[in-house]
């Protein structure tokens, strides 16, 4: 018995000197800059700019004056995670089911190559695209003038399916590759037509990846403020562009802290409630599915 506490001890020991590592960590880049920011949420501003030691809420009573970004955000992050899920399911099926092995790597590095180019350049390749030299050059030429796509909301669109399109592709793919083949066999066997077997068969068991990719994007989203920025010209404005402009421009740092705290706590609500919609619906499939 003394043996066997000895060595429970020490295990215990041992579970805590490998996790030390990863906690200090955990707090020092996570935890400690969350809780500088909710303090200086608390603040006010300084007549320079920056912080003033307070204590008062009216820097989150005047949340109301960011609303535009609240609502441009809360708008297009579900709109955007939904139009890439639209395009990135399709795709991710044709390279994991219909693909042979033999194409499958080389396309998948094909889907992986716009990361090798910083976000940076590639929205500026937008810019171009979208601009008047670009795709309304080629409308005007074939007789549809004035046709207007950057700054506009359709062009922070498109920028955003382009530039999340792999984080929703590699996940759902990742779950169809694994699907088992012989599921769909089955199913054609039992009568099964295809978009039956797609909508009880292979939409359900790729339910983990749909949300990850999901999750994945939802969340960069809510702090997205590049192609807003460069795509919507000023007149799509999202949080991140509220807190860029609070931050760095007018230095207001409590009331951009109140905005992030703000956000950051939306993000948890929303995810957790998206988590346990999603995670009760791939847990609870008991039932059969043809």
């Amino acid at each position: 018995m003394a043996a066997t506490t000895t060595g429970g001890r020490q295990g215990s020991w041992l579970t805590v000197a490998l996790l030390a590592p990863t906690t200090a960590w955990f707090l020092i880049l996570l935890v400690m800059p969350l809780v500088v920011v909710v303090i200086f949420s608390f603040g006010a501003r300084a007549p320079m700019g920056g912080y003033a030691a307070a204590f008062t809420f009216d820097q989150y009573a005047n949340l109301p004056a960011r609303l535009t970004a609240f609502k441009n955000t809360m708008t297009f992050a579900p709109l955007g995670t939904l139009l890439s899920l639209l395009v990135a399911y399709p795709l991710a099926y044709y390279l994991a089911v219909k693909v042979g092995s033999r194409w499958k790597l080389l396309l998948l590095v094909l889907v992986i190559v716009p990361f090798w180019t910083s976000l940076l350049i590639r929205t500026y390749a937008w810019i171009f695209i979208l601009g008047g030299r670009g795709i309304p050059a080629l409308l005007e030429f074939i007789g549809m003038e004035s046709v207007r796509l950057i700054n506009t909301p359709g062009a922070v669109m498109v920028g955003i399916v382009y530039g999340y399109l792999p984080l929703m592709v590699f996940p759902i793919f990742v779950s169809l590759e694994k699907l088992d083949k012989r599921l769909l066999e089955a199913s054609s066997d039992l009568g099964g037509s295809p978009f039956g077997t797609f909508l009880q068969v292979t939409l359900p068991l790729s339910m983990p990846g749909v949300a990850t990719g999901c999750m994945l994007v939802f969340i960069l989203l809510m702090g997205e403020f590049l192609i807003p920025a460069f795509l919507g010209g000023g007149k799509v404005f999202f949080i991140g562009n509220a807190l860029v402009d609070l931050f760095l421009q007018s230095r207001n740092w409590p009331f951009g802290s109140a905005v992030a705290v703000t956000l950051v706590i939306i993000m948890l609500i929303t995810v957790s409630l998206y988590m346990r919609v999603t995670m009760g619906k791939t847990t609870g499939r008991d039932e059969p599915l043809m």
